[in-house]
């Protein structure tokens, strides 16, 4: 499903890097996104999720996702009067499918010119390593997609019955209140942290970090760390179990971000987190991520980064591929193809490690039209230094 903008050039080289390494698949493509929001009123057409339904696995570019009135005048004028609403494909198939597990790994490659580095006294300065895998829980919390504006009747008494809503919003009127839910069921935290701790175990981190706001948001934080705390002490107690705080994990992680393992939050928390510790290890261009159903197999794997219109009319692609090639590998892994993922992976990290062939924002470079002009390697050259190294 390559998507929107620089979803095709990425998933493309990607392909080629893939069938190097000697994986054999046969691609059937899937429509998704903007264009056939604009052209259908639907960005995930049922014949994409017949597709997913049938194959189980999904690899994904990218996608173009606008506010509510933007994403309106965009849709095509025969549609405008039929009372569609744009919601995110992506979060709509995370929730069709039940991907509730979302994976993040954030580690750093030696050699990289965008790791993060840390001040020492006098002019010295260390390059922590970072080895950090988020687990979000993806289809539950403030992402659910359960909200109003202006709420219904039953809706604005229920809240009423709340004397926190009637002491700060009681005199407000209705159609002044919009309302976002955040919603977590015992369920669906239970598979993301039981997810959390397994890996864990499985790769040796010493500790699951629960990061979320218990103190402020009770209920439904509260819950999730009182039940790691349940599963940690009954499951894991080799495994150590840290709580922090959502504001003050993103202060912490360039202080120490070496200190942290696996971490597992909520769907906007662990959206957040694993933002920021992307940032440490080169940015977006170097973040993947795999949702996944245990249950029923279905996996689809993504970069974090977004469908970066403004380079997708260049008439060379710039970007940087490696998080897509990531999240390729993460596939592989999904389906036990580990020896091609290992593989892939050590590609990757020697042309970082040897430095002679550097996208754009590894150079520090703005992204304009003219960086391959100026010595920063295209996508394709990107793809063909990890191919060369295969």
């Amino acid at each position: 499903m390559p998507g929107d903008g620089i979803g095709k050039p990425v998933l493309d080289e990607t392909i080629r890097v893939l069938e190097a390494a000697g994986f054999e698949a046969d691609y059937v493509e899937g429509d998704i996104g903007w264009e056939f929001w604009k052209t259908e009123g639907n960005p995930l057409p049922d014949r994409t999720i017949d597709l997913i339904a049938k194959h189980k696995i999904a690899l994904f570019g990218a996608i173009t996702s606008k506010p509510k009135d933007a994403a309106f005048e965009e849709l095509a004028p025969e549609l405008q009067a039929k009372g569609l609403v744009y919601s995110s494909p992506i979060v709509g198939l995370r929730q069709h499918f039940g991907l509730d597990i979302c994976m993040r790994p954030c580690h750093t490659y030696k050699g990289n010119p965008l790791n993060f580095i840390r001040r020492a006294q006098g002019d010295d300065f260390d390059e922590p390593a970072v080895d950090v895998v988020i687990f979000r829980q993806n289809t539950e919390g403030l992402y659910g997609g359960v909200e109003w504006s202006d709420p219904p009747e039953q809706v604005y008494d229920a809240l009423m019955t709340h004397p926190k809503f009637v002491k700060n919003f009681g005199k407000t009127p209705k159609e002044e209140i919009s309302v976002s839910t955040r919603i977590f069921t015992k369920k669906g935290t239970e598979r993301i942290l039981r997810a959390a701790f397994e890996h864990a175990k499985k790769y040796n981190y010493k500790s699951v970090t629960v990061c979320e706001k218990p103190n402020v948001i009770r209920e439904t934080s509260g819950m999730m760390f009182k039940m790691a705390q349940e599963m940690q002490a009954a499951d894991y107690p080799n495994i150590q179990l840290w709580n922090t705080n959502i504001d003050a994990q993103m202060m912490w992680l360039t202080k120490n971000p070496e200190d942290y393992g696996v971490i597992v939050a909520g769907n906007m928390f662990g959206d957040i987190v694993s933002d920021g510790f992307a940032g440490l290890i080169g940015g977006l261009g170097f973040a993947c991520s795999a949702q996944f159903n245990p249950d029923t197999g279905i996996g689809v794997f993504e970069p974090t980064h977004g469908s970066a219109p403004k380079y997708a009319d260049y008439e060379t692609s710039i970007v940087n591929p490696i998080a897509m090639i990531e999240s390729a590998c993460m596939m592989l892994d999904f389906i036990n193809e580990n020896d091609i993922a290992a593989r892939i992976r050590k590609a990757v990290a020697d042309v970082i490690s040897e430095g002679k062939v550097r996208s754009y924002d590894m150079m520090k470079m703005r992204g304009k039209a003219d960086v391959v002009k100026n010595g920063a390697a295209s996508t394709t050259e990107m793809a063909d230094a990890v191919i060369g190294k295969l």
